[in-house]
């Protein structure tokens, strides 16, 4: 398995830029265009031989990265760090959790894609789950391992082979995970990194051999990906953007649940689509709430994130910073109070002050749009009826999280509630066995999960009747 950058003849598009120091640290040149189907058809060759091998053949290669993800986690997250700024411990984390997501798809494969019968009236009938080829993979920067192993440990053990276009801010990390493949045993064209230009997706999915694209990112990108999917009837599965509510009803432990809404915002410097961004309060337990969450978003200092002292890392990039701030300060200036942070430290970085907005109307920026990074809007309401209208209203879907000390309560309240999925008396979070996914304008389809399995399976029909005699 080769990677797939040539340094002579394409544009220099994939770069490693440190966000804490914002050096140039590597620079690798995009794929011609002129090579990207040679590089689908190797992939679609693999496939026809991959799909031959057992299950359990498939999932050795998938357990083996696995443990050698595990070897390699200092590396792996050093990695992760250099490229999109995330704090040392929190890159050992994920590299802990794209290893145990490997794991699973490793150790439940057998059981996933065992055939299933259905009882019929004569004869016999089963489902078979097969792979059904080549899959374009497009993953953002802000968890470069996790996401990119929801795709590949579910679908690689499934039969399938899969082309990775990484974001262009995540080229070392990309090429390591290729590498990983490689080294745990996968074939050539199994796995695939493509450092592919924009400009030539259209033309990996048009490709007869490409079954499927997915793509987790912004809206905009899977409005062009899903169009150009749905133009040459492709499967598509999109992750995209969330502004997920986090209800408090009450807090018998005040502590515990500021705690708990401050790491659902501030984890992986707030840059995760499952953040709790917007922040809803009942009026008989808001002052105390926002008490506590003043102190908490004051405590956020930046500094290096390789430090495992720092408590507040760089966003990804500045522009992402630029962003963010811009959203903040429009916010600001339209009459929203700010209730710590507002601003940018003084501090060589990408780097944003722990923001928490308060007085958010729907004409603000902040209302609407999703807050990518360390910033938060605190709502309060007056009864249940009122957090759930605020919670909907927003285009996206994605998860949510509700608050109480009363469950049947919480789970009430979590029933009327517009998303994917929904956590009760815990902050969003991702792990092996549950489905994830959104509704509304945050995308369709199910990543993880046994779901995870089937969304580029063929599930065919096998309808045996007695021969006639």
């Amino acid at each position: 398995m080769t990677s797939t950058q040539d340094s002579t003849t394409a544009n220099r598009t994939y770069a490693t830029v440190n966000p804490f120091t914002g050096e140039t640290e590597r620079e690798f040149d995009a794929l011609p265009g002129d090579q990207v189907t040679a590089v689908v058809d190797r992939a679609h060759t693999a496939f026809l031989d991959w799909r031959t091998r057992s299950v359990a053949d498939r999932a050795a290669v998938v357990g083996r990265a696995a443990d050698l993800m595990l070897e390699r986690t200092d590396a792996f997250a050093a990695l992760i760090t250099t490229e999109m700024g995330k704090r040392i411990q929190e890159a050992a984390g994920e590299v802990q959790l794209a290893a145990s997501i490997l794991r699973y798809y490793a150790d439940h494969a057998e059981e996933f894609l065992a055939e299933r019968t259905i009882q019929v009236m004569k004869g016999e009938a089963v489902v078979v789950n097969e792979p059904t080829g080549v899959l374009l993979a497009i993953e953002p920067w802000n968890y470069p391992l996790y996401q990119v192993v929801r795709v590949a440990g579910p679908n690689l053990t499934l039969g399938n082979t899969v082309l990775l276009k990484h974001a262009e801010n995540n080229p070392q990390c990309a090429l390591a995970l290729e590498e990983l493949f490689r080294d745990a045993g996968a074939p050539e064209g199994v796995y695939t990194n493509l450092f592919l230009n924009i400009s030539d997706v259209e033309t990996v999915i048009a490709h007869p051999a490409v079954q499927g694209v997915t793509l987790t990112g912004s809206e905009k990108a899977g409005s062009a990906v899903a169009s150009l999917a749905g133009k040459h009837l492709k499967k598509s599965v999109l992750e995209l953007g969330g502004s997920d509510p986090f209800v408090v009803l009450d807090t018998p432990d005040l502590g515990r649940t500021v705690k708990a809404a401050t790491m659902g915002r501030m984890a992986n410097t707030g840059q995760a689509c499952i953040a709790a961004k917007r922040i809803i309060v009942l009026a008989d337990v808001y002052d105390d709430f926002v008490a506590g969450m003043q102190q908490a978003f004051s405590g956020f200092t930046p500094g290096d994130p390789a430090d495992p002292a720092t408590t507040l890392g760089p966003l990804s990039t500045e522009k992402a910073a630029q962003e963010l701030h811009a959203q903040i300060q429009d916010a600001v200036e339209k009459g929203a109070t700010v209730l710590a942070g507002g601003g940018r430290p003084e501090h060589a970085g990408a780097f944003v002050e722990a923001t928490l907005l308060a007085d958010v109307t729907p004409d603000m920026r902040a209302y609407s749009e999703e807050l990518f990074g360390p910033a938060a809007v605190i709502y309060k309401v007056q009864t249940e009826d009122d957090a759930v209208a605020l919670a909907n209203d927003s285009s996206y879907g994605l998860s949510a999280v509700v608050y109480s000390g009363d469950a049947e309560r919480a789970r009430g309240v979590a029933d009327r509630l517009e998303s994917g999925m929904v956590w009760i008396n815990q902050p969003s979070g991702s792990s092996p066995e549950l489905p994830f996914g959104g509704v509304k304008r945050s995308g369709y389809g199910r990543e993880l999960s046994e779901l995870g399995m089937f969304e580029f399976a063929n599930r065919r029909l096998v309808r045996t009747l007695p021969a006639t005699r």
